[in-house]
């Protein structure tokens, strides 16, 4: 039976694209699917989220875009991370394994 996708907490999407982007340029369905893949299932980026995380990420400069052609030769926008989107990424790391160490913290047995 197929795992159901867990729900992405507040906060992680623009870690996961911006991640995502350090593999290399990708179209926003090549980003989805590679995070889909790499989680083995379990993490799914609605297209809403996805595109609205994209286009937050390029007004903050931590994304650029570029259109080309996809494999499947339609057109499509290309992004990659950049230098400020990188710094912004190692922050954002650091921030999600503190608070998920003070999660483990809590739910590990006394």
């Amino acid at each position: 039976m197929a795992r159901e996708s867990l729900g992405l907490m507040q906060g992680t999407v623009d870690v996961l694209i911006l991640k995502t982007l350090t593999w290399g340029a990708l179209h926003g369905y090549g980003i989805s699917q590679l995070i889909r893949t790499r989680t083995d299932g379990a993490l799914a980026v609605e297209d809403a989220a996805l595109y609205q995380g994209l286009h937050r990420l390029e007004r903050k400069g931590w994304v650029s875009a570029e259109w080309g052609v996809s494999d499947s030769n339609r057109r499509a926008k290309f992004y990659q991370i950049t230098r400020d989107g990188r710094k912004q990424l190692q922050a954002d790391v650091a921030e999600l394994r503190r608070y998920v160490d003070a999660l483990f913290k809590i739910l590990q047995p006394a």
